[in-house]
């Protein structure tokens, strides 16, 4: 499969049938294995529309997201390639794309990624020689124009769907989604976004969205996952940018007989009120410490496939 097909991939489908989608990710282990990342995806199968397959997340030395997306291609599973802008300078990065886009890799998550000190190669030098906008402007210059960032022309274009990330917040008076707006002006067509376990935030973040016409661009995945116990939901306050459990999700898990099955439980919940959302048009379950069957059994117990169906 190459790049020079015109059929969209299911994911791009889908949101533009405006039907609801889902999306899952893993996070390749440090293993040379195709089968190691296949077996990570394999519970996601038939259960996720598409499966993001991170960059060197936490800056740690992992499978590159290219190989683990092509094994996932071949596999029959459709991938989100996540693209940092962290380890590679804009030739690299081009270079990568453009192998991706040969393996038939169509969907492009473009992010900063973590800094190298707290990750395992702490001594790694940072290149951020492009941000995630400019990743998101080449991805589509490639696509839409058929030429590099210096005008070259493809003699067979690349073909990416285009996301960038966020983070629902409690909008403040007055606030502009400026960096948003700049992401989508590149030519972001998706967004996931970070976990938000408050549907009432996030539908006060897209309605000043609304306001500004970006959800008439772009389609808003909302980032959802099981919560393993009391500890990890702290754990995710103190340490993942711009999560806030809520004090009464933790007080249901404290009284919980299961903690594990409440918190499955909580996810079902967030999925389907995201469903019935105006402006949300997918969730990105995201499940804890590398139990992808965790989030398939919160998107089968959802019920979303069944009525998609």
């Amino acid at each position: 499969m190459s790049g020079d097909t015109n059929a969209e991939g299911r994911l791009q489908s889908l949101l533009g049938e405006n039907e609801f989608v889902i999306t899952a990710e893993i996070t390749p282990k440090l293993s040379a294995s195709p089968a190691s990342i296949l077996k990570q995806a394999q519970p996601l199968k038939g259960f996720a529309d598409a499966v993001n397959v991170t960059d060197g997340a936490g800056a740690r030395v992992a499978m590159s997201s290219v190989a683990a997306a092509a094994l996932l291609v071949r596999d029959g599973i459709e991938p989100v390639m996540q693209m940092t802008c962290r380890d590679r300078n804009r030739i690299a990065i081009a270079a990568d794309l453009i192998g991706a886009a040969a393996l038939g890799i169509r969907n492009l998550l473009a992010l900063t990624g973590d800094d190298p000190t707290t990750g395992d190669e702490p001594d790694a030098k940072p290149v951020f020689d492009l941000g995630s906008r400019n990743i998101i402007a080449l991805a589509r210059s490639m696509t839409d124009e058929g030429k590099t960032a210096s005008g070259r022309e493809f003699s067979v274009r690349p073909d990416f769907f285009v996301g960038a990330a966020d983070a629902p917040f409690e909008p403040p008076k007055d606030w502009r989604p400026d960096g948003l707006l700049d992401k989508i002006a590149a030519g972001a067509q998706f967004v996931q976004t970070q976990f938000c376990y408050e549907p009432a935030i996030v539908q006060r973040y897209l309605a000043v969205l609304q306001n500004f016409g970006i959800l008439e661009k772009a389609s808003f995945i909302i980032g959802v996952g099981p919560i393993a116990s009391v500890r990890s939901a702290r754990w995710m306050n103190d340490n993942l940018f711009g999560v806030k459990i809520p004090d009464e999700t933790i007080k249901r898990l404290e009284g919980a007989d299961d903690e594990a099955a409440e918190g499955l439980k909580i996810c079902v919940e967030l999925i389907q009120a995201y469903q019935q959302l105006p402006g949300v048009s997918g969730v990105h379950v995201m499940a804890p410490a590398q139990k992808p069957e965790r989030a398939a059994e919160a998107i089968e117990a959802s019920g979303i496939l069944a009525l998609r169906a």
